[in-house]
């Protein structure tokens, strides 16, 4: 089966430049910066809102894409577990997922805070949170 090619809508920008910079989840991050994303997806952005939170699909384009094991959140103590059963970065497909607060919202540019993912990290889709 012919699988259609992922199309980047926009990327990340803020100030975390490593792997060890990033919080662990978006949950416990104060990071704040923009999402800029690309003017022919404007109309896409009607309905996005300051104050909303959004959740964020991400490409991880500098994750381990040969890692099938890891060790929970780093934690030896844990056991070696899947990428499938945890959040890890690595993994076949690096897709993350994050939740972030719209600060506002000026053209094309999403002010947000809640930043897990490094600067450059391109966004493949947006989607409205769940209550």
């Amino acid at each position: 089966m012919q699988i259609p090619q992922l199309e980047c809508i926009g990327y990340v920008h803020n100030e975390i430049h490593t792997r060890e910079q990033a919080p662990k989840n978006f949950d416990c991050s104060e990071y704040t910066g923009t999402i800029e994303i690309d003017p022919k997806y404007l109309d896409a952005m009607d309905g996005i809102q300051a104050g909303q939170t959004i959740v964020v699909l991400s490409w991880l384009h500098k994750a381990d894409r040969s890692v099938r094991k890891v060790y929970p959140r780093g934690d030896r103590s844990r056991g070696l577990h899947g990428v499938f059963a945890t959040r890890s970065p690595a993994r076949p497909n690096p897709i993350a997922i994050s939740e972030f607060q719209v600060l506002r919202v000026e053209g094309n540019i999403l002010h947000v805070k809640g930043f897990d993912v490094l600067n450059g990290t391109p966004v493949v889709d947006i989607k409205k949170k769940i209550d």
